[in-house]
């Protein structure tokens, strides 16, 4: 897949192209109705499938203080139009200047000069141009007599509308299924294992890869919950008995460590059964569900008590995961609890 950073670098012999146009944060349900529907309409043409993606988010630009977490980065977005067959993503920096383009304008240079788009797939909440003036039957008005144009509404069966918006405040209600579910597949993050206190394996013998991410990043709420790790690719050896690219049970807990008086949130995985020196390595964790609430514990051995049947829960929620069978190519790690 192409990646092109700015119309600058499209390059010149592009002939045709059907064309979607978004932020794309988080790639959910209703993002991949419409790359599958651009991608079929290529496919059916002979021409070139393109995502245009905006960075950073148009909301950061004018409402810096507003604007939403990130569900997804931009490479991981990369990566999740890839495995849907888009052949190409041009990245705008969305800039006060660029929001100035008139919608004439905006059409004319963008989807015309630059792409040489003959289709373009949107959905039915778009926006653009000036002031956000133009909407998908703008876009069709204007692109009448030069190219097609299919405006798709995000809404699932049941007519709930699939939205960025709705995955986060599932995630901050600590509703990860329901999240997962808007997405299409488990919500994870990544990033490098640091450091942490160090109770987890000397003081409770529970020893965690601990994370910490920005705060412009989504995260769920503050809990524990059930899910996957998986050491991402690396050439550097692992010590212990994981390996990369395998996902690996894992009790996970979001939030400050209350009982301990922690301040700063981190994301702390226990995997199950395997024990590994994962320091300065990068890890994806995937969230499957919601195990309890982030509580804080009179003593140790009540903290230990509980941690303790959050593993038995863990793994009867990740057996019903790898039994639904809706996880994709990955090789998934679970030990049976008599093992």
């Amino acid at each position: 897949m192409d990646i092109w950073y700015g119309t600058a670098a499209v390059p010149k012999d592009l002939d045709n192209s059907a064309v979607t146009i978004g932020v794309f944060d988080g790639v959910h349900r209703g993002h991949q109705k419409l790359i599958n529907a651009t991608v079929d309409k290529a496919r059916q043409t002979g021409s070139k499938a393109v995502m245009v993606t905006f960075d950073p988010h148009p909301v950061s630009v004018f409402l810096p203080r507003r604007a939403p977490l990130g569900i997804t980065t931009l490479h991981e977005r990369f990566s999740l139009a890839e495995t849907y067959g888009i052949d190409a993503v041009l990245v705008i920096d969305f800039t006060k200047e660029l929001s100035g383009t008139t919608p004439e304008k905006y059409v004319e240079y963008l989807l015309e000069d630059t792409l040489h788009a003959s289709h373009i797939v949107v959905g039915a909440n778009f926006t653009f141009g000036e002031n956000a003036a133009g909407t998908a039957d703008t876009l069709k008005n204007i692109c009448a007599a030069r190219m097609t144009v299919d405006v798709i509404d995000l809404l699932d069966d049941d007519g709930v509308r699939i939205s960025s918006t709705t995955v986060r405040e599932y995630l901050s209600q600590g509703n990860v299924a329901r999240a997962n579910w808007a997405l299409g597949r488990h919500f994870s993050v990544s990033g490098p294992v640091v450091r942490g206190a160090g109770r987890g394996g000397k003081e409770l013998g529970f020893p965690t890869a601990n994370q910490y991410f920005h705060d412009t990043v989504a995260l769920p709420a503050d809990g524990v919950y059930a899910g996957w790790l998986t050491i991402l690719p690396t050439e550097a050896p692992v010590s212990g008995n994981m390996e990369p690219e395998i996902a690996y049970a894992a009790a996970i807990s979001v939030g400050t460590n209350p009982t301990f008086g922690d301040e700063q949130r981190s994301v702390e995985s226990f995997v199950l059964d395997r024990d590994a020196d994962l320091y300065g390595h990068d890890v994806k964790v995937e969230f499957v569900d919601h195990v309890r609430t982030m509580e804080k514990f009179d003593s140790v051995e009540q903290l230990l008590d509980v941690m303790a049947k959050d593993v038995i829960k863990t793994r009867k929620i990740l057996a019903e995961d790898v039994a639904a069978q809706q996880m994709g190519p990955t090789t998934y790690f679970l030990q049976s609890e008599s093992a």
